[in-house]
């Protein structure tokens, strides 16, 4: 491999499962589908808290926006990885690497951050039920998603300006089917100490930090659920809880296995297949967590498709 600064190179090849023509249209249906059913079961819960009036409380308030969020994270990268496979093409423009680098970031973050929120509101739930609704009152429900996007971006964007510094090798293969961070730092010839602290900084301040949040509010949680005396509430309780905790195990344990599988074993199949899982596989699951486990998510569901044909009798009917 030739190094040096080849200004001149402006795009990145991104590697991808396989170059093997035959398995492009399994895997072409294969993640088309996981989108669709990513895209679908976000936006349902979406309009369902939207239209559901028994919805209108800070738990599926937030849970609306984790779902924005993961129809954002999943719309980052799948999208350009379908077009690449349809047309056979592994290029992505260097100004396209960089957008896909903020995007992921971005909505990483704020779905951990969300996640984060989600615990605190079930702590106040369970721990402070008398002050419930003056704690979480729909102005600090609005205030802590508003700083929940405002930090996602402000961690997004130095770990994505630090990039216009570095100057690339020939090779500018990614064995990725994204831009993914960690991969385009191996690519740079030129120092990459200040990206790395970026890095580190942000994992640290937006990562362990929310995910200490997380584990300190869960402790405090089982505490009181512990200290209950009667047994239906000890079960409402841990019902309640149920679907955030699953979803916090799915993200963190995805999430950890992508960063871990690239340590320890220099394998770029095996970091590839733990990605898939958790910019795919996570986003696709969550809808599927919430609506079994929550009976009002699912009577909500239940009455948003009844109600689904009258509305687009009207919509379309508008329109004749």
């Amino acid at each position: 491999m030739e190094s040096g600064n080849q200004t001149g190179i402006r795009n990145f090849l991104l590697l991808g499962f396989t170059e093997d023509p035959d398995l492009q249209p399994l895997l072409f249906g294969l993640f088309l589908s996981m989108y669709l059913v990513t895209f679908t079961g976000n936006l349902a819960i979406i309009l369902a808290v939207i239209s559901d009036s028994h919805l209108h409380n800070p738990m599926y308030f937030f849970l609306s926006n984790l779902s924005f969020a993961d129809i954002c994270f999943t719309s980052t990268t799948v999208p350009k990885m379908l077009w690449n496979i349809q047309k056979q093409n592994q290029v992505i423009t260097y100004a396209g690497c960089l957008s896909q680098v903020f995007f992921f970031i971005l909505f990483a973050c704020l779905d951990n951050l969300l996640l984060t929120v989600m615990a605190y509101d079930r702590f106040v739930a369970i721990c402070h039920p008398l002050h419930y609704m003056v704690i979480m009152s729909p102005r600090v429900c609005g205030l802590l998603a508003l700083g929940s996007w405002c930090l996602s971006v402000t961690a997004s964007l130095p770990e994505t300006l630090t990039i216009l510094r570095l100057s690339f090798c020939r090779s500018m293969k990614i064995p990725q089917s994204f831009c993914d961070l960690p991969e385009i730092l191996k690519l740079a010839c030129s120092d990459t100490l200040i990206n790395h602290t970026v890095v580190y900084f942000m994992t640290i301040t937006l990562g362990v930090f929310p995910l200490s949040g997380i584990l300190f509010s869960y402790y405090q949680i089982s505490s009181s659920i512990l200290r209950m005396s009667s047994v239906s509430s000890r079960y409402k309780a841990f019902s309640t809880c149920g679907s955030h905790f699953t979803v916090v195990s799915l993200f963190y344990g995805t999430g950890l296995g992508v960063y871990l599988s690239s340590a320890v074993t220099s394998s770029s199949r095996t970091s590839l297949v733990a990605s898939v899982l958790y910019t795919t596989v996570t986003p696709m699951l969550n809808p599927f967590i919430y609506s079994l486990r929550s009976r009002d998510m699912k009577g909500a569901l239940v009455r948003l498709i009844s109600r689904a044909p009258s509305l687009m009798h009207r919509a379309f009917g508008g329109l004749s």
